[in-house]
């Protein structure tokens, strides 16, 4: 009897552990179906789905003429999940060996099971990744990418820029124009097996890709002026120089270019004072080129005529400051027209003092200077202006000629194309079209009027002309217009360094009818510091090859 109430109670507490365990086993599941579904679903999925980006093809960059500037080459990304990875250091030693990597940092990474996802190599050799891809090594995925690459090297480098491994713009057109250029990635998303090899695609977006965009730029002219400024940088022992070609018509930059140059392939590696776009970042003192603002503003105010004349002392005292001019000379008197063909600074001061500092200061203005000209690159200077407020009594007898203002290159070469062009300026731009649309038409306002513009232009022929200081850039078979610098540069402690100048050439040709206006700045030249003889050669040899390239015929008038 004892026995079957023992057994009895065996059995009612088996059954109690059973009904316990099948009552936690029942809330488990409950649990995970009803509570925990749809995070270990995420789970599971996520073990066998993987989402990948499917980046977009960049724009491509071409110039005028259709010439490449910057593509995108075919590449594929190799990538690898550590925890399908079954033997990492097999793994390792075939990519490295294929890939050209370090082996051991690869093996180190592969055997990090706690990462879901390393790169192997960004932008590999599509041939080496393929042969790679070919021994199907479980963990490893691959996906093609685009490699940005500029097949002209260093022409244009300055401008163009460059796009990182990840495709998006960091200097320069390719930093301004990313959006453009850019596109919008897409996606796959792909179902693997336990093995990490790919089954199948169950879901993509189609990357949208990026816009072409066309430049104003030639390459011929633009390979012409870089190399005739490393010419010159290397003949004068030159720090740097800056070149600017524009058409006055339209405000189009047929070339920008700086020296020294560099690759564009290798701009990462390149220091950050030499891709520094110079011609559009970087101010200097314009010296004598800046005087051609006073004389229109006189002619302008019918304050004066080309052929009035003055008598004019060998230096001239502005506050508590004596101006002379840049070499000696005995009391002469001068026409406005050989005041500025022999770049007196008395006489230019002598101008000024007609119209007064207000006058002075509304006509720096009416030309630009103070402000970004617009052009279609990152980081433009505005140069610097002292406000009027802030003039004192010897500013009247530093701006005028040059002293004590800072511009850019592309602002001083768009002021004299604005001469050039009957007296419109026309905003400098390098973008012709996006996609098959065309760019915008160029900003436009008269500076000065038609008349005056031609006024201008004739004294700026008188320049040139033998007994001119710019006679180095007279082309045979062409009237040639433009107007030479040579300014000290700042010592950086309130006065000018006596061994620093910056010289400088600006004009434009067929006078009679202006196809291109050149700038050549040429930075602390040594063995001559003259514009006229430093940088006016340059001009013309710049000048000369962009007519012939151009088909410009020679002036009636030309000599």
């Amino acid at each position: 009897m004892k026995s079957a109430q023992l057994a009895d109670r065996r059995i009612r507490l088996l059954l109690t552990v059973l009904l316990f365990a099948f009552a936690a086993a029942l809330g488990r599941a409950v649990w995970l179906q009803a509570v925990q579904a749809r995070p270990l679903a995420r789970l599971a999925t996520s073990q066998h789905r993987e989402t990948i980006a499917t980046p977009a093809r960049r724009g491509t960059i071409f110039d005028r003429t259709g010439s490449l500037l910057a593509i995108g080459e075919q590449a594929t990304t190799v990538y690898a999940d550590p925890r399908h990875v079954r033997d990492p250091r097999a793994a390792a030693a075939a990519a490295a060996r294929i890939l050209r990597l370090d082996q051991a940092k690869l093996a180190a990474a592969l055997a990090n099971r706690k990462r879901h996802f390393v790169y192997v190599r960004r932008q590999a050799d599509p041939r080496r990744a393929a042969k790679l891809q070919r021994l199907r090594i479980p963990g490893l995925g691959f996906y093609p990418e685009e490699r940005r690459s500029y097949p002209q090297g260093s022409v244009g480098a300055h401008l163009l820029g460059f796009a990182g491994v990840e495709n998006r713009g960091l200097a320069g057109l390719e930093l301004k124009l990313d959006d453009v250029l850019a596109g919008r990635a897409g996606s796959r998303t792909i179902v693997k097996d336990p093995f990490g090899r790919v089954l199948d695609v169950v879901g993509e977006r189609v990357a949208r890709d990026g816009r072409d965009v066309q430049l104003t730029l030639d390459h011929n002219i633009q390979a012409t002026t870089e190399a005739v400024l490393r010419e010159t940088v290397r003949r004068w022992r030159a720090r740097a120089a800056s070149a600017v070609v524009l058409d006055p018509r339209n405000g189009e930059v047929l070339a920008l270019a700086n020296a020294p140059g560099f690759d564009a392939n290798r701009f990462g590696s390149t220091p950050g004072a030499v891709t520094r776009n110079r011609a559009v970042t970087d101010t200097y003192e314009p010296g004598s080129t800046f005087k051609l603002i006073t004389v229109a503003g006189v002619l302008s105010e019918g304050l004066v005529s080309p052929s009035t004349a003055f008598t004019l002392a060998p230096k001239i005292l502005v506050a508590d400051r004596w101006i002379h001019d840049s070499h000696p000379r005995a009391t002469e008197t001068m026409t406005v027209s050989e005041i500025l063909a022999r770049s007196s600074n008395v006489g230019v001061v002598t101008l000024a003092r007609m119209l007064g500092t207000t006058g002075v200061a509304h006509w720096v203005d009416r030309f630009g200077f103070g402000r970004p000209t617009g052009i279609e690159f990152p980081g433009e200077t505005p140069g610097i202006v002292l406000p009027l407020d802030h003039w004192s009594g010897s500013t009247i007898g530093n701006v005028p000629i040059g002293q004590g203002i800072a511009v850019t290159p592309v602002q001083m070469a768009a002021a004299y194309a604005a001469v050039a062009n009957h007296g419109v300026w026309v905003r400098p731009h390098l973008v012709a079209r996006v996609g098959h649309k065309r760019a915008d038409r160029a900003d436009r306002r008269r500076i000065v009027s038609r008349p005056v513009a031609r006024t201008l232009v004739e004294m700026l022929r008188g320049v040139v002309s033998e007994a001119g200081t710019g006679a180095e850039a007279a082309i045979p078979g062409y009237e040639v217009a433009g107007k030479t610098g040579t300014a000290q540069k700042p010592d950086g402690r309130g006065g000018y360094a006596l061994d620093r100048y910056v010289a400088s050439f600006v004009g434009f040709v067929p006078a009679t009818a202006p196809r291109l206006a050149v700038l050549v700045s040429v930075d602390e030249p040594h063995g001559a510091i003259w514009g006229g003889v430093v940088a006016a050669p340059a001009f013309q040899e710049i000048a000369k090859f962009a007519l012939s390239y151009l088909e410009v015929p020679p002036d009636a008038g030309g000599r």
